[in-house]
């Protein structure tokens, strides 16, 4: 059963529902189940609510400089707003298959409208993928339906397709979910992908676990330049990447002194 606390809009596009419901201020966005797609508190429409939205920020932390964003999966457009709100020097590209979830986002959930930095394109996001390699510096993969991840979509090729998206100093991160009994087996598949350059955060437990995927090595490894740069940032940013760090710390190979990659 559905516990959105108070329902301010409900529509069905085949069999999949696109619903919106609001709990002690925050506003939540849910497809075809109850399990939460995006969430905004609207009294700060432009903060990151839930964690692995921050997690996804974290290209901040590893890359020389982002001028171009694209995103795969809109849902409520947290991230995208986020960056056009907080960070003027980033373009956004956001491709989202499903046209009601765009309308919602911008009826609901404050999404602004194009502009020269914000373009939000209805279509396929795989093939858009293949018809724009090397056009991205950060790729953001947040693509779920009602039933998780669409089956069949996070093939090897598929990943093999995203790095080739990438630009030279490119990187791409993948909101998956920890429970979900292929998460190894993706995991693996980034790892192929972009020769096992690959950091593995957990946002929450069991929750939702972001993967980067780097399409060079990192320019900066030791954990005192790292912590130093996070606590710049969260000052910036407000965004906790320190306690973000600590989670990388926890779950990648690592020395005293250095992030480790295999």
């Amino acid at each position: 059963m559905f516990r959105f606390g108070r329902k301010l809009h409900r529509a069905v596009a085949g069999e999949e529902s696109v619903e919106v419901g609001e709990v002690d201020g925050v506003r939540s966005l849910y497809l075809g189940s109850s399990t939460i797609q995006s969430s905004m508190r609207v009294k700060t429409p432009y903060s990151l609510e839930l964690p692995y939205s921050r997690a996804m920020m974290l290209f901040l932390l590893f890359s020389k400089r982002v001028q171009d964003v694209l995103v795969l999966g809109l849902g409520g457009g947290s991230v995208p707003k986020y960056i056009h709100y907080h960070l003027p020097d980033i373009s956004t590209r956001v491709v989202e298959l499903n046209p009601q979830v765009i309308a919602i986002a911008r009826s609901h959930f404050y999404l602004p409208e194009d502009d020269e930095r914000l373009q939000v394109i209805q279509g396929d996001g795989k093939q858009f993928l293949e018809d724009n390699p090397q056009t991205t510096d950060m790729l953001m993969l947040d693509i779920f339906d009602g039933q998780g991840i669409p089956p069949d979509l996070y093939a090897q090729d598929f990943f093999d397709t995203c790095r080739a998206a990438l630009k030279l100093e490119g990187m791409m991160a993948v909101n998956l979910w920890g429970s979900d009994r292929n998460f190894d087996i993706y995991l693996q598949r980034i790892k192929q992908s972009f020769d096992s350059r690959v950091l593995v955060i957990p946002t929450g437990r069991p929750g939702n676990i972001v993967v980067f995927g780097l399409n060079r090595p990192l320019h900066e490894t030791r954990w005192d330049m790292i912590r130093a740069k996070a606590r710049e940032l969260d000052t910036q940013y407000g965004l906790d990447f320190m306690g973000l760090l600590e989670r990388l710390r926890d779950h990648n190979p690592n020395t005293p002194h250095r992030i480790t990659m295999e």
